[in-house]
């Protein structure tokens, strides 16, 4: 399950929302944690082991340490993993690790600072990049999230990579995807999963394929010698979907069982209207029953082309 706390962010990547940002719902209309906490109660009595705290950015929202003790004290949490943009992360560091947190996904697209800030449109790389490494000193599993943008960022695709060599990280190149709060569609995408693998075959020759774990969202591999891994996430040609076993819950309480689904499904609203928890067990159970089979079917269902922002529907 992915869970987003909240629809903020303090940080304006072009590729998740417009310059301006985007209408921030009131706090009435987000889930409160004690409403989280009830849902995700209810998913483990399902069979939800694993949950990914994201947003927006999670840790704009006060009291988020409280709510992940709270949070891993669910009986059948195995195990939370969060997914964070850095910039306030590192004061975190020693709670995360007191709550047994020790996964982290940590989104950085570029190791250059002009390049950090023409995509973020904030000058928040240095806090950034020390989070990187004080998280590795910490003996955390970071995975960094890089999405390739063609005239943006693919001179980064090596020097990211690179970090694999003297560090256990597991750099991600992403796909790009239209979730940009523009409506902005890609009919062809320059740098698609084949382009990217070319691109580092081209400068690993030896890079060698690992094996992926169970329901993966990424190809990964390994370059010989080196400590970390690469991986490539094909989020828009959308070619792991088979396997897929993740659900989204928005800040909303809006229930997405594809990235690519036009959601509608308001949990908030059903558990405000008093229902049950038998009852709400019914109504995801139908939910997964019915889901698309993958993210072209799912985006085919919808009424409208994308037109929100990643960060409403949870990064």
């Amino acid at each position: 399950m992915r869970l987003a706390v909240t629809d903020r962010c303090n940080l304006r990547c072009f590729y998740c929302m417009p310059e301006e940002g985007i209408n921030y719902l009131p706090k009435s209309k987000l889930l409160t944690y004690e409403e989280m906490l009830r849902i995700v109660g209810i998913l483990a009595t399902m069979g939800i082991s694993k949950v990914r705290i994201t947003g927006g950015e999670p840790f704009v929202r006060h009291n988020l340490t409280d709510f992940l003790y709270q949070l891993k004290a669910i009986d059948g949490i195995q195990e939370i993993n969060l997914t964070t943009n850095g910039v306030l992360t590192g004061q975190y560091i020693k709670a995360l690790q007191d709550i047994g947190i020790r996964n982290i996904n940590l989104s950085l697209d570029t190791l250059d600072p002009q390049r950090f800030f023409e995509i973020t449109r904030r000058n928040e790389f240095d806090k950034v990049y020390k989070t990187l490494f004080d998280l590795l000193d910490a003996d955390f599993y970071v995975k960094l999230n890089a999405v390739v943008m063609e005239g943006k960022n693919t001179d980064d695709l090596i020097p990211l990579a690179e970090l694999t060599k003297n560090y256990p990280v597991g750099v991600r190149f992403i796909e790009e995807m239209p979730f940009n709060g523009a409506g902005a569609n890609y009919p062809i995408l320059h740098w698609n999963q084949r382009r990217i693998l070319a691109t580092l075959q081209e400068a690993y020759p030896h890079l060698q394929k690992i094996t992926d774990s169970p329901s993966s969202t990424s190809a990964n591999y390994q370059i010989p010698g080196y400590q970390g891994t690469v991986g490539i996430i094909a989020a828009f040609s959308r070619t792991f979907c088979g396997t897929c076993n993740r659900i989204r819950m928005t800040a909303q309480g809006e229930l997405k069982t594809c990235l690519y689904d036009e959601g509608g499904l308001s949990i908030r609203d059903l558990v405000r209207s008093g229902m049950s928890d038998e009852q709400l067990k019914d109504v995801f159970a139908q939910a997964f029953r019915s889901r698309a089979k993958d993210g072209f079917e799912a985006e085919q269902r919808r009424s409208n082309r994308v037109t929100e922002s990643m960060t409403t529907i949870g990064g």
